[in-house]
This record gives structure tokens, C-alpha cells and sequence, in this order.
């Protein structure tokens, strides 16, 4: 009994959630988009757009090149977030999991009689009848994996998609990885696939049969030698790890390329990332501030070492006096933003330090602005997350700039992340779609009783009334001389 761990991952996740929630796109080529325009790129593909070579980060105007008749959708990251939970529980039913390593994958440990090959099979075959059973599948399909440590089964739930079911033994192993590249497995990305290659590793049979003294080496750290045990089938534990940063990024629309814009929308980021420090209770003594302009290669950066702090509107502050810099710069005929237009933003607090492990100012006005931080977290928290905001983020706000996104290894929070106001557009658009759906039916079935009408007069020899057959009440309640006998097929009066 070596198997421990069952890794569910489902496949193209943001598409295949479009595809359940509209039943159009199901066998067609989706690409899932942040904004529908043929600037950006593809941050999801649906398996039948992968078939032509369209997959995350592919530009919107090479995979329509590539796929003319590709869908595109907007991203909804909150319903992500909602199918993703209830994805949990469907899974929690069959078996407990661990906690989800990204919102679309999920370790789930075996114990006892579980770790037989033949009841591991049988609980990785409920979740997918169960997935069915409550009507996700096939629109929504998983990769299941099943191995002797989570590294294992992740790499086992990669094998065979869609909806796969792969099992790696002790008695497998190596073998079994030898047909895989080295960027197949969690862990060697470009970089490290370079430093490996410099190491004179080219395949997974030389990794698989390289020393632990090596693989230590070639990584230039312990991690070597984690990854030698890890293709061996051992569980290692996770390491202990220590958050670094908070931060998030944007690229401008066309509408916010300007200095303002780009000022507005920077607040906007910074006011997030000071609330999810106040949420995870930490402190930041850094933060660093980076511009991209379109047609420069050089980008304006600042990088900044204060006290540690938490509050929004001395992070504002500080911020804002570097932007005053930039603006100088125009003033000075330094930057042109009409021709050298600012194209994305970011800013990330540094220095992260859990709150109570130094020690905090004791200014009055420091206090205050922290009194005020916590009670618009609150009013937030209540009402939806920037139902109060600050002054500066108002062009961001009203251009629903730098909305909720989903992170690669953690899942948002929508009451916390996600804006009011985007969540008052999608439920006005949902409330649209909804009347719109019941017109649709509404009228589908005034035609269905007008020509049941008319085929029930022309069975009986009779000319249909001048009148036009009515539906509803007044319609079907016309009193009639029943007939003694229905032929079989005849529309017969309801009342």
C-alpha cells in the first residue's frame, strides 16, 4: 500500500466554467480573456481551443489566427471563486481534501485501506460520477492522480487530460517518467531548465538517475536534494515558508494612458494591498513602485524603506510623493505622455513583519490614520470592498480598473477582493439576462399554442377564427361542446 495522496486537477478550469454556465460554447474553442480586445492575451483556453495550439498567455489577435472561429469571454473571477467551492464540497462528500493548492487542483491524503490501488481507483471514479451526478460534468472534467507523495500525483493528474485517471506505484517509478519533458514536472520552469541543462541533465531519465549530490548542486540548495527524494516516492514534508510581499499589477486600457489614469489606478492597487496586509496581519517597511510606458524600454521605478507601518493613507502619501516626481518630469518636457504613454503598473509592499513582533509608532496622527484604515475596512467589509474608497481612485473606480483577479496559488476572497461595483454590474447584467430568458419563453410559447390551435381546427374541418388565438386565461377558458372522443394526436381544450 505506497499510494498517499489522490490529486484532483480540473481541466481548463475558467473556460469549462463558461462552458457549464452557457451551454452554447460546449464543443466550441473558448478563450477567456481580462478585457474583450484584441490588445490582450488569453489567460484560459477551453480543450478544444488547446487542440489548435491556444493556451494561457497566447495574444488575443494570434489565437484568432490561429482559431478564426474562437470564442471569447470576459473573466468573471468571482464565479470561479463560487463553482470552486462548490467543486470542494462535491469533492469533500467522496473524500476529505487538503487545502487547495490553487483554485483549480486539490491534494486529497489516503489513509488506511484507502492506499490500496483498487479503493483509490474507486474513490478517484466517484468523484467523477459524482461530478456528473450533480450536473457539472461534462462541461466540467478532472485529472485525477494518484501516487505515493503529492509531487507524484500532481505529475501523474498531468499525464492524461481531459479526464484522466492515472495511478504511479513505487514499481513504476522511474520508468513510468521517462516519456515526460522536464517542464512537465511542478518546479523546473525556463530558468531552472537552463541551470539543469547546464548541469547536463536533458531528460527525465538523467534527472531520475542523477545523485542527490548532484541534483543539490544543480539547484544550489537543499531543494536538490527535496527533488531527489520526492521522484523516489517520499513525502516530504512542505517547507516552512515565510511571506515576502504583497503587491499587485495592471495593465492600462487606452481609456486611463495618461498620467491621471495611471495615478488613479496605482491608488487604487495600493489602498488593495495596504487592505489584505491589515486582513493577514502584517506590516510593510518597503514598498516598491514600478511604470511601464509604451515604445520605452526604460521604466520608472522607486523603491522605498520606512517604519513599519499598516495604514492606507500614509501608504497614499508616500506614494503620491513619488508620483509628483513623474510629474515634474512632464513639466520639465522629460516625458512625453502622449507620445510615451504609461502601458501597465504595479506596486508591492516589502519587508513583511507580523504585527505584534516589532514595535509600532505612538504619534497621534499615526493612530488616527490607522482608526480610519480599520473603520473603511469595516464599512467595506459590511457594504462590499470599496463601497468607500478614497478620493484619488476615482477615474480607476468609474472605468472598473484593476478588478478582482485570481492569484496562481491562493484563492481570493470576492466579499473581501471583489468591487461593489462590479458585483452591483454582473447582478443588474444577470437580472438582464434573466428577464430577457423569460420574454424569450414567454413568446416560445405563445407560438407553440397558436399553432396547436390552428392544427386542432384544420383536424376538425373547420376555418380558424377571425379572431387571433389568445394565450393565458382568457384564451384557453372559452367555453366549448366537449367532444365524446379524442382521436389519438389531437389537441384537446384544457378546460
Amino acid at each position: 500500500m505506497t499510494l498517499r495522496c489522490l490529486f484532483v486537477d480540473f481541466n481548463s478550469f475558467f473556460a469549462s466554467v463558461e462552458q457549464y454556465d452557457d451551454p452554447s460554447l460546449r464543443g466550441q474553442a473558448v478563450g477567456v480573456v481580462p478585457v474583450v480586445a484584441a490588445t490582450t492575451c488569453c489567460i484560459a483556453a477551453s480543450v478544444e481551443a488547446k487542440r489548435y495550439g491556444i493556451t494561457t498567455g497566447t495574444p488575443v489577435w494570434e489565437a484568432m489566427e490561429k482559431c478564426p472561429d474562437l470564442k471569447l469571454v470576459e473573466a468573471r473571477p468571482a464565479r470561479y471563486v463560487e463553482l470552486h467551492h462548490l467543486l470542494m464540497d462535491a469533492i469533500q462528500d467522496c473524500i476529505p481534501h487538503g487545502q487547495a493548492a490553487s483554485i483549480d487542483e486539490v491534494p486529497c491524503y489516503l489513509i488506511g485501506r484507502e492506499r490500496k490501488r483498487e479503493n483509490a481507483e474507486a474513490i478517484a471514479r466517484k468523484i467523477k460520477r459524482t461530478l456528473v451526478d450533480r450536473g457539472y460534468s461534462p462541461a466540467i472534467r478532472c485529472s485525477i492522480g494518484i501516487a505515493p507523495n503529492r509531487f507524484l500525483a500532481k505529475t501523474a493528474s498531468d499525464i492524461v487530460k481531459p479526464d484522466g485517471l492515472t495511478v504511479l506505484e513505487l514499481d513504476d517509478l522511474p520508468h513510468k517518467l521517462h516519456a515526460l519533458e522536464l517542464r512537465d514536472f511542478c518546479g523546473i520552469g525556463p530558468s531552472m531548465e537552463r541551470r539543469l541543462r547546464d548541469a547536463g541533465i536533458h531528460s527525465v531519465e538523467q534527472l531520475c538517475g542523477a545523485t542527490r549530490e548532484h541534483l543539490r548542486a544543480a539547484w544550489g540548495s537543499i531543494e536538490g536534494e527535496r527533488y531527489w527524494l520526492q521522484l523516489r516516492g517520499h513525502d516530504v514534508p512542505d517547507r516552512a515558508t515565510k511571506r515576502g510581499s504583497v503587491g499587485h499589477s495592471h495593465v492600462l486600457g487606452p481609456e486611463l494612458r495618461s498620467f491621471e489614469g495611471a495615478r488613479s489606478v496605482l491608488f487604487k492597487l495600493l489602498a488593495k494591498a495596504a487592505m489584505r496586509l491589515r486582513d493577514e496581519r502584517y506590516l510593510a517597511s518597503g514598498m516598491a513602485l514600478r511604470i511601464r510606458f509604451v515604445g520605452l524600454e526604460s521604466r520608472f521605478e522607486r523603491d522605498l524603506n520606512f517604519a513599519p507601518i499598516d495604514d492606507t493613507p500614509t501608504f497614499l502619501r508616500l506614494l503620491g510623493e513619488q508620483m509628483e516626481q513623474l510629474q515634474k518630469a512632464i513639466q520639465r518636457k522629460r516625458w512625453n505622455p502622449q507620445r510615451n504613454p504609461p502601458l501597465s503598473v504595479a506596486v508591492t509592499l516589502v519587508g513583511l513583519e507580523p504585527v505584534g513582533s516589532v514595535t509600532e509608532e505612538l504619534m497621534v496622527e499615526r493612530r488616527r490614520d490607522k482608526t480610519m484604515s480599520a473603520v473603511v475596512d469595516k464599512i467595506n467589509e459590511k457594504y462590499g470592498n470599496n463601497a468607500v474608497y478614497f478620493g484619488a481612485m476615482q477615474q480607476a473606480m468609474a472605468h472598473d480598473a484593476a478588478p478582482m483577479r485570481i492569484p496562481f496559488s491562493s484563492i481570493p476572497k470576492p466579499g473581501r477582493d471583489e468591487d461593489v461595483t462590479t458585483r452591483k454590474r454582473a447582478a443588474a447584467k444577470a437580472a438582464e439576462s434573466a428577464d430577457e430568458l423569460y420574454l424569450q419563453r414567454e413568446r416560445q410559447f405563445k407560438v407553440l399554442a397558436e399553432n396547436a390551435h390552428r392544427e386542432q381546427q384544420k383536424r376538425k374541418g373547420r376555418p380558424p377564427a377571425a379572431e387571433p388565438f389568445k394565450a393565458g386565461a382568457g384564451g384557453w377558458g372559452a367555453a366549448r361542446k366537449k367532444d365524446p372522443d379524442a382521436e389519438i394526436g389531437e389537441t384537446q381544450p384544457l378546460f
